[in-house]
């Protein structure tokens, strides 16, 4: 019966000018980095509600991630979040990784939760809050040296709430200064990924406000940093894909920090709110993939996908497979795109056949290749059907309540 839809599919994209060779190549090299602090209990600012069988440490929170890498087959690397993450020894930490089969990705320092960041960490008045804040984050780069991962994501709650609270061109200096030290205490191989986001919990002014913020440090501090967008992070109404494809062109979009949001950074699961962005954000880059520039190529090749997602009512290791899922779906969808089609309509000024180049690829359901890619990589054609047959959920409840991010 599969065999039957898979060879009605190919024969449909051949049709539409489609080779499937590469593409299922592409689906089989594609990687998205689950966090750390997504199997833990999180949730919104107003209520926490405790979950049976979470993971109450770094190390059960490893074991959770590999369980979404054994029915997926997209999430060798896990994320981790300092202090939440923090051990005693971060060797142990990463041969239990190894030992799951995992490497542990992204560092992702924390300068929002100490009472003195109230006012700011690396862009605070006082020196000697921003000095506690550039120690944190060369902690992190030692750890990301001691795990072996090649990349420092960063997200900072600084901003102001009222008019005149502070000197919005001293605290760009004071960021710059503290992330400089940051960034030349990184090794070769390694990325600084800087975040944006435009408000919360600052709401007159947040440092690093848009991608234009970002964008700019990341061109002062050198190569090796790059900006991290988070789809979460923007206004309802934001052309996020046009933002991609401008950071792309600039050989400076390092990653993705993947969720939905109907109204700002709500945390959803990603593609459940809107699956055509998100598709659309594929678009950007796969058509990058072919530029001639091979600046351009490289970047979109080396993206750092990864998912930020806080799951409050949602259950922790389902939620996280939705989450690959989603994205794997309509990343397969973006590779179906006839870019040879819509550039032929663009070139000809033909409007409505660019865009149902386009929408014609998001409207196919890839159920058949995914199932097909999935069986020839030896995993189950359902993923969430079969962990959820595993008895994994079952057995993780004797940890009880109690399991936190941090």
């Amino acid at each position: 019966m599969m065999d039957r839809a898979y060879a009605l599919f190919e024969e449909q994209q051949l049709n539409r000018g489609i080779v499937l060779e590469q593409v299922r190549a592409r689906l089989k090299a594609f990687q998205v980095e689950t966090p750390s602090w997504g199997y833990g209990d999180s949730g919104t600012r107003f209520k926490v509600f405790k979950k049976n069988g979470v993971p109450r440490n770094p190390f059960e929170k490893l074991e959770d991630a590999a369980q979404v890498h054994k029915f997926t087959g997209l999430c060798p690397s896990v994320a981790i979040h300092i202090p939440w993450d923090q051990v005693d020894d971060f060797g142990k930490l990463n041969h239990h990784a190894e030992e799951l089969g995992l490497s542990i990705g992204a560092v992702n320092p924390n300068l929002f939760q100490e009472d003195d960041y109230m006012l700011g960490s690396v862009t605070n008045s006082d020196p000697q809050v921003r000095k506690r804040a550039t120690a944190h984050l060369l902690e992190c780069v030692d750890i990301a040296k001691e795990v072996g991962s090649n990349a420092i994501s960063l997200w900072f709650a600084d901003g102001t709430n009222y008019p005149g609270q502070a000197s919005l061109r001293r605290r760009k200096e004071w960021m710059y200064e503290c992330l400089s030290r940051t960034y030349r205490a990184m090794t070769p191989n390694m990325r600084m990924l800087i975040e944006y986001k435009f408000f919360e919990p600052a709401f007159y002014h947040t440092d690093l406000a848009d991608w234009g913020m970002a964008f700019t440090m990341a061109n002062k501090l050198g190569p090796q940093a790059e900006v991290l967008v988070d789809t979460g992070h923007h206004a309802p109404g934001t052309n996020v894909e046009h933002i991609v494809a401008y950071l792309l062109d600039e050989q400076k979009l390092g990653g993705f920090h993947f969720n939905s949001r109907k109204y700002a950074d709500d945390d959803l699961i990603v593609g459940s709110i809107d699956p055509y962005e998100l598709f659309l954000i594929f678009y950007q880059i796969v058509d990058a993939v072919e530029d001639l520039n091979e600046g351009v190529r490289a970047t979109a090749e080396n993206m750092a996908y990864m998912i930020d997602q806080s799951h409050n009512i949602e259950r922790k290791i389902p939620a996280m497979i939705r989450s690959v899922l989603n994205v794997q779906t309509q990343y397969a969808k973006a590779l179906l795109i006839n870019l040879e089609e819509v550039r032929e309509a663009q070139e000809t000024q033909d409007v409505l056949a660019a865009e149902n180049a386009v929408r014609s690829a998001f409207e196919l359901d890839v159920a058949p290749l995914l199932y097909s890619v999935r069986e020839e990589m030896g995993l189950p054609i359902d993923p969430m059907k079969a962990y959820l047959a595993s008895g994994y959920e079952e057995r993780i409840l004797a940890r009880g309540k109690g399991g936190a991010s941090w």
